[in-house]
């Protein structure tokens, strides 16, 4: 992922998530931050995806739409941030590639978890990659902003 992707990251964002899209300035901080967690997907020269994420600390979800600031110094875990796929490209393979190579970021940066927040009711597709909800202790209050029936997943490496 460039900074000149973000314009059409942007767009897929505003169709996959209508109600829940970020401002570019937001994608582009986390692309700044950590740029060897941040993908694009792409055919025939048309972006049909990207994967945002960074390192974060475990059991604690950043908040929707809101700048980072900065990465914490001890990460215990890498945060998919966002992971959005057209609808004409889903199964295909994609999110199960795009998984894999987290996994490798991951273990590259010593980083023994992934963490995602599932909106949507997509933790049964977040489970089929070895994610499991966990309940954390008086929900964070982050969780709210990704909307209602969001869950904490985790997959340890």
């Amino acid at each position: 992922m460039t900074e000149r992707d973000l314009r059409d990251i942007v767009s897929v964002s505003k169709i996959i998530h209508p109600n829940m899209s970020e401002r570019p300035e937001v994608f582009a901080e986390k692309l700044k931050l950590f740029p060897s967690g941040c993908f694009i997907l792409g055919r025939g020269g048309d972006l049909t995806g990207y994967a945002i994420s960074h390192p974060w600390t475990l059991y604690d979800a950043p908040p929707l739409d809101n700048f980072l600031n900065d990465l914490p110094k001890s990460p215990d875990c890498l945060y998919l941030h966002d992971i959005a796929i057209l609808p004409h490209m889903r199964g295909r393979g994609a999110a199960n590639t795009l998984v894999g190579h987290l996994a490798t970021i991951a273990r590259r940066n010593r980083l023994a978890f992934i963490a995602l927040t599932s909106i949507y009711g997509s933790g049964s597709l977040w489970r089929r990659f070895g994610f499991d909800e966990i309940q954390v202790a008086g929900k964070s209050p982050t969780l709210g902003s990704y909307g209602p029936g969001a869950s904490y997943m985790v997959k340890a490496l």
